[in-house]
């Protein structure tokens, strides 16, 4: 073979490696955020404390519900409450105290160590759609959620970068019984991916199945010492804490397992009007539900949880992406931060019945306060739709896409030596251009953020290969995601004994579909 056809087959060589490394299937997984910026603040010093006073006097006042629970009102009689009822009335300051027992940040971990997250601090960590009873998708619309469905998100959020967490009902499997759909949707999380997970919340009895399948995943001991669960744990507004919830919470925190404690609020109709009455109420709530847990066990790891939307006043419809809702978001932000403990708020929340330019604009509006407004466990980051009532498989796709901004913004700007680039703006001089200087194609690979979803491309060649919009072009990710996903290895005998859990737990009670 002479040299120069020995040169041409390294080239050829080069080539077809350099493609197959372009096409085959990479999945790829970016560690939480870790803010590098300042966050943004709304309330003053003065504004703070007048919440913070004015929450104290609604828990001394007034008080908070602990219907059906007398477990609860025991506990809260032996700390000093007034319980009359169910209705349990906290001495000035005593609730903040109880609270001071939890900790700051905690680690969630994932069966793959490398997808362990931490929660607080400067951290953001990003988990998909919680709770839909509908999906939609481009060819087959709205319809109820079943099981495929389910296992379908797990693996998108698995396939997806910049998702930190597989969540937990990232849709509501209809076509299995309620009294069961727990055991799948927990086996879909636990087996399809590695990244952390949410237990179950429905039923106290399916929060301990949450704590035994994970046990038998991590192993009884590791669970006994370690978060591997972050669960959500709703108090029901106003001002109500029911006993399925709590039932829930006194499970995981007795296991030392994670809790958003997060009061649910739709303006205006669970809270008052105004965005300080609204932020008064919240701190309310989350004060008394953290100092519960802490009742409960001393340290549990615990969120402030903050779930806000106003109202329509004229069609009564929940609305998102609005401007009280992220003053609302930055304010409990504040609450949360003083309180030293973690925040969780914020998401993909839009109104919208389609993945349309209401939801990508109402989208923004929270996903962009929730990076400058210090959340640290962000839920519903992708996938929402229509209030929460849809988990879309296009809008998943978009969301998570967008989440690759949050990552970009959250570093900052660097001023190290190559991103001054004074070697670059020397090189180039008056009147040059920088596409073909050393410190360009130093940095091109990395040097922007960008998208697999949307499309930059001249007209004519956006035009020619269909004049796709966006919902098309995700609908085409959401099947190359699928198509490409690659299940992580998991040690057959954990699997067999998760199986054998989930076949006993089944055929130890009959189905029940309410």
């Amino acid at each position: 073979m002479t040299e120069t056809a020995t040169r041409k087959r390294a080239r050829g060589g080069g080539g077809a490696a350099r493609r197959a490394e372009r096409t085959a299937v990479r999945i790829e997984s970016a560690k939480f955020i870790e803010r590098n910026i300042p966050l943004f603040e709304v309330l003053n010093e003065e504004a703070l404390e007048i919440i913070e006073y004015n929450a104290d006097t609604l828990l001394e006042e007034v008080g908070v519900n602990f219907p059906e629970n007398p477990k609860a009102l025991q506990r809260w009689r032996d700390a000093g409450a007034d319980v009359q009822g169910d209705r349990v009335r906290i001495p000035r300051g005593l609730a903040r105290k109880l609270c001071e027992t939890a900790p700051s940040s905690y680690t969630q971990h994932a069966r793959n160590p490398e997808r362990n997250v931490e929660i607080g601090g400067k951290s953001l960590v990003l988990a998909p759609v919680y709770g839909p009873p509908f999906v939609r998708d481009l060819e087959g619309g709205r319809r109820y959620a079943t099981m495929e469905d389910f296992r379908n998100f797990v693996k998108l959020g698995y396939m997806s970068k910049w998702l930190h967490h597989s969540g937990g009902t990232v849709c509501e499997p209809t076509d299995v019984p309620v009294n069961k759909r727990h055991l799948d949707m927990l086996m879909a999380h636990m087996t399809l991916s590695d990244k952390p997970y949410m237990g179950s919340v429905t039923e106290p009895s399916r929060a301990r199945d949450s704590v035994e399948m994970s046990e038998i995943l991590f192993g009884k001991e590791f669970v006994q010492n370690n978060a591997v669960m972050t669960s959500l744990i709703n108090i029901n507004s106003p001002m109500t804490f029911d006993d399925v919830m709590m039932g829930a919470l006194e499970v995981y925190v007795e296991a030392g397992q994670g809790c958003i404690i997060s009061p649910f609020i739709v303006g205006g109709a669970m809270a008052p009007v105004s965005v300080a009455g609204t932020l008064t109420q919240v701190l309310a709530e989350v004060l008394a539900g953290i100092a519960y847990s802490q009742l409960i066990r001393q340290g549990a790891p615990v969120i402030f949880g903050t779930f806000v939307s106003s109202i329509d006043m004229n069609s009564g419809a929940p609305t998102f992406g609005t401007p009280e809702a992220s003053l609302i978001l930055y304010g409990a932000g504040q609450l949360a931060r003083r309180l030293g403990l973690p925040f969780r708020s914020g998401g993909s929340l839009c109104g919208s019945k389609l993945p349309d330019a209401q939801a990508a604009y109402e989208t923004a509006n929270t996903l962009n306060a929730a990076l400058m407004g210090g959340v640290n466990f962000m839920l519903h980051s992708c996938g929402w739709l229509e209030g929460g009532l849809v988990s879309s498989y296009e809008k998943f796709v978009m969301d998570a896409d967008q989440l690759g901004v949050l990552h970009r913004i959250a570093e900052g700007v660097k001023f190290d030596e190559n991103a001054q680039a004074m070697d670059a703006i020397r090189e180039v001089g008056p009147g040059g251009h920088y596409l073909g200087c050393a410190h360009t194609q130093a940095n091109f690979k990395d040097a922007f953020w960008r998208t697999n979803v949307l499309d930059y491309k001249p007209f004519e060649t956006w035009y020619e290969e269909g004049a796709r919009d966006t919902q098309t072009l995700a609908s085409i990710k959401v099947k190359k995601l699928l198509s490409d996903y690659q299940q992580p290895a998991l040690d057959p005998a954990i699997n067999e004994a998760l199986a054998a859990y989930v076949a006993e737990k089944k055929a130890s009670m009959p189905d029940a579909f309410t």
